[in-house]
């Protein structure tokens, strides 16, 4: 085992024990459905959890459910009477991830909605303490001009795969729009005043956007 394998090991070793829910989530996810590596896992599924009971959100939106882990994670720093609205564009994975809301506990705090992020967030007549996005790079941007006008003042904006693989040093090539949709991202969150930013390498980059 290399040291930076070691490294994240020992990590593993010394947080909280990963909740057995999760891990057969992870086991099955792993077992069924194609690219199951984007699952978030049991590091950062812990830094959603803590990061949702410091911020104590009543109401998250989270784009991108797709298995449910994220959103089993964010739901364990909701209140009882708070809500996550959790969005995906793959209709296949609803009820999996849904039998393990079930499972988790947290079902009754979750509405799962299917479909174009880009397309449902703005028919989404309510504000959000925490939004976690987890879906298609190449419309980072969009999804945060959608969700700007809509984040309570104090409120966290939290984006995954920010360093993308470390393909945010490189030029990209003019058809890696996955890699230009991160870059341009992360250039616009850099450029706005409007918001507090910090990038956590946690695993593939995580942005932390706290509107002003």
């Amino acid at each position: 085992m290399d040291r930076q394998k070691a490294l994240h090991q020992y990590i593993l070793d010394h947080i909280d024990e990963e909740d057995p829910v999760l891990i057969e989530l992870d086991r099955e996810t792993n077992l069924k459905v194609l690219g199951a590596r984007m699952i978030s896992g049991h590091l950062q599924g812990q830094v959603l959890t803590m990061l949702a009971k410091m911020i104590r959100p009543k109401t998250i939106l989270e784009l991108g459910t797709f298995t449910g882990y994220s959103a089993i994670c964010l739901a364990k720093g909701l209140p009882e009477d708070g809500k996550l609205i959790t969005i995906e564009v793959d209709d296949e994975l609803e009820m999996l991830a849904a039998k393990y809301f079930e499972k988790a506990g947290v079902a009754h705090l979750i509405e799962q909605k299917i479909g174009a992020a880009t397309e449902l967030i703005p028919s989404l007549d309510q504000s959000f303490d925490l939004v976690f996005i987890d879906a298609d790079k190449r419309e980072y941007v969009q999804y945060y001009q959608l969700l700007i006008d809509k984040m309570r003042p104090g409120g966290y904006i939290i984006a995954d795969n920010t360093l993308w693989s470390g393909k945010v040093l490189d030029k990209p090539r003019f058809d890696d729009t996955q890699t230009i949709g991160i870059l341009e991202f992360n250039k616009l969150v850099k450029n706005d005043d409007r918001v507090e930013k910090v990038i956590l390498p946690l695993r593939d980059g995580m942005t932390v956007i706290r509107k002003k």
